[in-house]
Parts: structure tokens; C-alpha cells; sequence
């Protein structure tokens, strides 16, 4: 599936009922990006076709290593800056998401503490931690596959982004290979049961 093809999906923020392409995807999502070529995961200014796809590389990695099958991937201007999957087992930190990773690493990349104009891919909705980093870094958008009804902190429990303490609220935009990510999720766990 390509950007074009997510570029035709649903509506922002709603219900899990649009199918695998998500909802809302504005057109940014693939603004500069038609003409790139993917390479290397955690490269920085790497031009990417898909940077979903890029962060479902990067929780493919984190899954083989054991980690629960988390990807993440912040794009600014079309150019992939970071890209991390979970390290929480291997770094013995357990603030080593997906999420974290990437902003610290992207911040390091710009030298620079915000990420203003820059845009978060990744499966699954943050947590509450990962979602106050998102805020600090001031992330302009925020792409999410997979729901998480127990975990997540965006569309479910706190709401984050809703709350009037929030710092700073992304556009946020779900559902965006929802089911591939929620599948591979339910086989990372139904392998350890």
C-alpha cells in the first residue's frame, strides 16, 4: 500500500471502522515522499515512501529481539529523522518505548529540544508517557495503527491530548494499517501464553 492509498481514508479521531487504510490522513502524509527511496532504519534525513511502513519495520526488529512489537518513525519534510522500536527488555529502562526513543533520538539528530514541524508514525497508541514526550517535543501530527483500549492515552483512558494541562496537542490521525499492526501484536503475545 502506498501514501497515495492512505491519502484516500477516512475520518479524524472516530471509531475503528474504516478498515486498514486509517482515517484522516491529510495530504502532508505523503507530501515529498513520492519520489524517495527507503533505506536504512534510524538513518537521519533519509527520504521515505511510507514511513508507517518504516515504523512497522522497526517493530518487526523489536519483536525479534524479544520486545513487544512496537515502531516508531518521526518524518519532518518528508525526510525520515529517526526511527526506533522497543527497547525496554535489552536497555533495562522502562521508558525505552518506541516513542521515546525516537523523539530523544530525532532531538539529538536536529540539536535541538523541540521537533516542531516534525510528524510521529507508529502501532500503537501511546501511553500516557509516551503522549506527555509527544507533547513537550511539540510533534506537529501524530499517526497511530493499532488502538490500545488498556494502555493508550490518546484516544482512550486520560486522553492526553484533551486535557487542559496539556502543553501541546498534535493533530493526531488513527487507524493507519490498523488491523496488521493489531495482528501482529496478538501473535507476539499469544506466542508467550
Amino acid at each position: 500500500m502506498g501514501a497515495t492509498e492512505i491519502l484516500t481514508a477516512g475520518l479524524k479521531r472516530g471509531p475503528s471502522q474504516f478498515g486498514p487504510l486509517g482515517r484522516n490522513a491529510p495530504s502532508s502524509y505523503a507530501d515529498g515522499m513520492e519520489n524517495s527511496t527507503n533505506s536504512k532504519p534510524g538513518a537521519l534525513q533519509t527520504p521515505c515512501v511510507d514511513p508507517m511502513s518504516r515504523a512497522f519495520e522497526e517493530a518487526r526488529a523489536a519483536a525479534a529481539r524479544g520486545e513487544v512489537p512496537i515502531g516508531a518513525v518521526i518524518v519532518r519534510d518528508g525526510q525520515v529523522l529517526a526511527s526506533a522500536g522497543n527497547r525496554t527488555l535489552a536497555d533495562r529502562d522502562p521508558t525505552a518505548h518506541a516513542e521515546v526513543l525516537v523523539i530523544r533520538a530525532a532531538c539529538a539528530a536536529l540539536g535541538n529540544e523541540r521537533l516542531t514541524g516534525c510528524d510521529l508514525y507508529v502501532t500503537l497508541e501511546p501511553c500516557a508517557m509516551c503522549a506527555g514526550a509527544i507533547s513537550f517535543a511539540r510533534l506537529r501530527r501524530v499517526y497511530y495503527a493499532a488502538p490500545d483500549p488498556k494502555g493508550g492515552a490518546v484516544d482512550h483512558g486520560p486522553r492526553f491530548f484533551d486535557q487542559p494541562t496539556c502543553h501541546h496537542a498534535p493533530e493526531v490521525y488513527s487507524g493507519i494499517r490498523e488491523s496488521e499492526a493489531a495482528s501482529m501484536l496478538r501473535a507476539f503475545f499469544g506466542e508467550r501464553r
